[in-house]
């Protein structure tokens, strides 16, 4: 076999990398113990190359893709090359050390070794239901501090040379309030890089370590040069976008402001004029940042290129210190993803400027509920982690999508059957949030309505939402989507409104939850949305005016 490379050879290599990222996606979510990874899929899988560069990721969840490159990074710092050897792996989450981006996303990176050199990485990051920390599934608004907000992982050596470290392991089993669950997870974790080794070692054996990293880097620069053509395409010029998270206080905002600078090829994005970090956990680190920039780009410039490091050399980030999108420790992070929702709106309108008519208006983002206490089924506690979904705001061309994920949180909702199966939780309502879409020439699309019945007696739930005081802004003359509420009882005379953020409200056995989740913005003037639409939607039960 010849070390020459042509596109053909690159490309078969490339697909068989990216065949292995997946084939990790799936051993994980099969092999997985809990309901928030093997039903809602909340993980992500990848490939990087030996410097550390992401080759090929799977398609799950993109913010998941700034914590495994930090996640490498850190590593790299960690540990010395001539310190690690095969059979190694690395757990890591925190995203002050350890390059993640919230606690319960934990990163587990194993190397790929030929002739005892590292050739690859393979990564997978699994959110877990709960790692410690004083709230029920260690994600929650209201925590101030992230010592807050669970176990604190710097790369830590979870495997070595093939030996599990059950000292480590012992060590986030005992932090969890459900530790049968992260023993299971955990082993899941193991085995899909386990998978992604094999995968890569069959695939050097097969075409020889040199042809495999010059493909590699092959690929890389295929990518950046398609991304410089797409940013080439576009005009020169500084693009200005703002919208707003609630504050730290009732009735308060917080400004997340984006620069857009297109010139010479390349898109810088400055984050000057954001706010201050906020005092909960709202903020943004830096691997969050990253991964919520290069999604939106790549969806907006070119959603079939590789998702890979090549599109990184052609966007620069710069974000003051201290600010939402770039906090310092100890600020607390849990809700990032939320939080990224709103953030990617702001990237999308300041790039949409430079291509006008390929943007979107506002979107509604997922609403986070954990719920926790004792099935009376088994006995044991429980921790249910879920995110419901929002909705996209509208093009210039085409109505917004209802009940699906904005752009950087690709988990599903978790389905009933499953949900019920268990928790002591029914289901009584679960349907689109009619008429929650703005109006316009093209409406934006609608949230949900979720009602959960509690089936136990010591139940809590803590809860985390954003666009519950500023809705999701139109587009030329487009109505703003509904904001987002959380509600307790609804159909009873003791009804009331909850907080956008919420600490362990006890809710009765027999009590119900409503979930109401934002919908999206509209595009352009409502007077000029064609009539077979508008009778469309009075029979759908869509609101004819704007709101």
């Amino acid at each position: 076999m010849t070390d020459m490379l042509d596109p053909v050879t690159t490309e078969v290599i490339a697909r068989h990398v990216l065949a292995a990222a997946e084939e990790m996606g799936v051993t994980l979510m099969r092999t997985a113990f809990s309901p928030n990874i093997k039903e809602r899929n909340d993980f992500s899988t990848a490939v990087f190359d030996a410097n550390g560069d992401v080759v090929a990721q799977a398609e799950h969840v993109p913010i998941h893709l700034g914590s495994m490159i930090g996640a490498i990074e850190s590593l790299k710092e960690r540990f010395p090359e001539e310190d690690i050897r095969p059979g190694d792996m690395f757990l890591a989450n925190d995203p002050y050390n350890g390059g993640g981006s919230h606690l319960p996303d934990l990163n587990l990176v194993a190397p790929v070794f030929h002739d005892g050199k590292i050739v690859a990485y393979v990564a997978n990051i699994a959110h877990h239901a709960d790692v410690g920390g004083m709230v029920p599934g260690s994600e929650a608004a209201v925590c101030e501090s992230i010592f807050q907000e669970g176990l604190r992982l710097p790369p830590v050596r979870l495997m070595r040379e093939g030996e599990l470290a059950r000292d480590i392991f012992e060590v986030v089993l005992l932090n969890s309030r459900t530790p049968d669950e992260r023993r299971g997870d955990l082993n899941a974790q193991l085995a899909a890089n386990h998978v992604g080794i094999r995968a890569l070692t069959g695939l050097i054996e097969r075409y020889g370590a040199d042809l495999f990293k010059n493909a590699l880097a092959s690929y890389l620069d295929f990518t950046e040069r398609r991304f410089h053509a797409a940013v080439a395409e576009l005009p020169e010029g500084r693009y200005a976008a703002e919208d707003f998270l609630g504050g730290d206080d009732p009735g308060t905002v917080a400004r997340l402001a984006c620069m857009l600078e297109v010139s010479g090829g390349r898109l810088s994005f400055d984050f000057s004029g954001t706010a201050p970090q906020l005092r909960f956990a709202r903020n943004i680190p830096n691997q969050a940042l990253v991964a919520t920039v290069f999604c939106v780009v790549k969806s907006l410039l070119d959603p079939d290129a590789p998702a890979n490091g090549g599109a990184f050399r052609v966007i620069g980030i710069s974000a003051p210190s201290g600010s939402i999108v770039q906090p310092t420790p100890p600020a607390p992070v849990g809700t990032r993803s939320i939080s990224c929702s709103v953030l990617s709106d702001v990237v999308l309108s300041a790039l949409s400027q430079a291509i006008p008519g390929r943007g979107f208006a506002g979107s509604g983002p997922h609403h986070l509920l954990v719920l926790s206490g004792t099935d009376p089924r088994n006995g044991r506690y429980f921790v249910d982690y879920e995110t419901v979904a929002g909705a996209i705001g509208a093009q210039a061309h085409r109505d917004g999508l209802d009940a699906v994920r904005t752009l950087t949180s690709g988990s599903a909702n978790l389905p009933v059957e499953a949900l019920e199966h268990a928790y002591p939780v029914r289901v009584e309502r679960y349907a689109l949030r009619r008429g929650s879409g703005g109006v316009g020439q093209f409406r934006g699309g609608d949230g949900i309505v979720r009602d959960y019945r509690i089936l136990s007696d010591d139940v809590t739930v803590s809860l985390s939402g954003e666009r519950q005081d500023v809705a999701a802004p139109g587009v030329a003359g487009g109505g703003a989507g509904a904001v987002g509420l959380f509600m307790r009882d609804p159909e009873d005379e003791g009804s009331r409104e909850l907080p956008s953020a919420v600490q362990e409200e006890p809710l009765p056995r027999n009590s119900i939850l409503r979930i109401e989740t934002p919908g999206g913005a509209g595009y352009g003037d409502p007077k000029a949305r064609d009539p077979v639409s508008v009778e469309n939607d009075i029979r759908d039960g869509r609101p004819a005016i704007n709101r």
